[in-house]
Order: structure tokens, then C-alpha cells, then sequence
């Protein structure tokens, strides 16, 4: 059964595994279930996915539940008027807060604006060395993404040089080995942890946050930082 965060008449969000896909995907082939499947089946109704998240990515996923609110969504997002917030552990220490303005190339050629805000909520040193460093350091950050690219968050900050752990194209091959090897730790440490946007009906602001799924919240032990005050919302008793 899929965690259902919020729902009423109109709209459904769910807190997506990591690891499954949104819906069928020529490039996944390898997939054998679907959040859209999955969530229709559970609730035995046509569902519209109002906007995508990547396979790796857990968290907050928002689904219409009609073609009228779908399409007044779908504007939302096109128009960057949905508030997203993204948890990431990333390798080394990142500024205090930051701007990311680097713009990221479509698939189809296209080159597009992009822009992604940060803040860094705590940082780390473990006593592990890797290859020249004795130690290795790591941060936790909340990223706002103010426009929707492809990849955005994980392009963003492979070009700072702090990549998400775990991320497989944009990330570091000796770190995701370190953590595949010494916590058999695999999953993209990437959450949404909340989106807000503006009821199609009600025209009232809604707010939906997903809880930290087993393995960031794993890590999030291992890096000492399960009594950070800011991340309280996203750790469930």
C-alpha cells in the first residue's frame, strides 16, 4: 500500500517510495510496478500524475483526480507557482546557503534557465578515510528548486562539486562505492519533502510534507543529525 499523505475530492499526494517509477517508461523496461498503477488500483479510480519526480527520488508526489484540476496543476508547476522542498546528503561541506543559476540542456538539445536555492542544515566529518583524505565529510541541505528541469537538483549540485550520495550519473563512483560497501547503502539520498500549491477548488494554499523513508533516515543516524531540530517534520516517531 502506498502512504497517502493528503487526499480530498480532488487531489491525491502520496509519499513515493525510492525506487519507483511514476508510470511505464520505454528507458525503465526493467520496472514491474508504477506509482500511477499502483495508487489507481488502490483507490479504484483513474488517477493523473500532475507532475513527475525522478525513479530515485523519494517523497511527495501529487496526483489530480480529474482532467479539470489536472490541467489547472499542470499551469501551476509550467508557471514555477508550486512551492518544492528537497532534503539531500551530499559529499563535502557546502556553503551556509547558496544560489545555484546554471542553466541545464533538455533531452532534446534545448538549453534551459535553471535555478535552485540552498541551505545547508548540518554537516559531518566521519572518521572514514577515502583514497588521499583521512576523513569524509558530508551535508545535509534543504534545496528549493524555482524552476522544474529535468535532473535539476542533481545537476545542480554535481556542477558545485557536491553531489547527492547515491546518485548514479551525476554523482561520485568512489563515494557510492564507499556506501555500498561499508553500509550497503544504495538508495539516492534525495527526498521531497514537501510541496505546497494552490487548491484548484478551494483556491486556499495546501502544504504537504512526507516523512523520511527507512534508508535516509538510516543515514541521517549514521551522520549524527537525528536530533536536528529542522528535520523533525520529516523523521516519524
Amino acid at each position: 500500500m502506498l502512504s497517502i499523505l493528503y487526499q480530498d475530492t480532488d487531489v491525491v499526494a502520496i509519499n513515493k517510495p525510492h525506487g519507483l517509477l511514476v508510470h511505464r517508461s520505454r528507458i525503465a523496461k526493467d520496472a514491474q510496478e508504477f506509482a500511477l498503477q499502483l495508487l489507481r488500483d488502490q483507490l479504484g479510480q483513474t488517477v493523473y500524475p500532475a507532475h513527475r519526480i525522478d525513479r530515485k527520488t523519494g517523497g511527495v508526489l501529487l496526483f489530480a483526480l480529474n482532467q479539470r484540476v489536472l490541467s489547472n496543476l499542470q499551469i501551476q508547476f509550467m508557471e514555477n507557482n508550486v512551492d518544492k522542498q528537497y532534503l539531500a546528503i551530499v559529499r563535502g561541506y557546502t556553503d551556509k546557503s547558496g544560489k545555484i543559476d546554471y542553466a541545464l540542456e533538455n533531452d532534446n538539445g534545448k538549453v534551459q534557465e535553471a535555478f535552485t536555492q540552498y541551505t545547508t542544515l548540518a554537516q559531518t566529518e566521519l572518521n572514514v578515510p577515502l583514497r588521499k583524505h583521512a576523513t569524509s565529510r558530508y551535508s545535509l541541505v534543504l534545496a528549493k528548486p524555482h524552476t522544474g528541469r529535468y535532473h535539476q537538483i542533481r545537476k545542480h549540485f554535481k556542477h558545485i562539486f557536491h553531489p547527492i550520495i547515491g546518485d548514479r550519473p551525476h554523482g561520485c563512483n568512489k563515494q557510492n562505492r564507499l556506501f555500498k560497501e561499508r553500509w550497503q547503502m544504495t538508495t539516492m539520498l534525495l527526498h521531497a519533502a514537501s510541496l505546497a500549491f494552490t487548491h484548484p477548488s478551494s483556491n486556499k494554499k495546501v502544504l504537504v510534507e512526507a516523512s523520511l523513508q527507512s534508508e535516509f533516515r538510516r543515514m541521517i543516524h549514521l551522520m549524527g543529525w537525528s536530533d536536528l531540530e529542522e528535520i523533525q517534520t520529516f523523521l516519524p516517531s
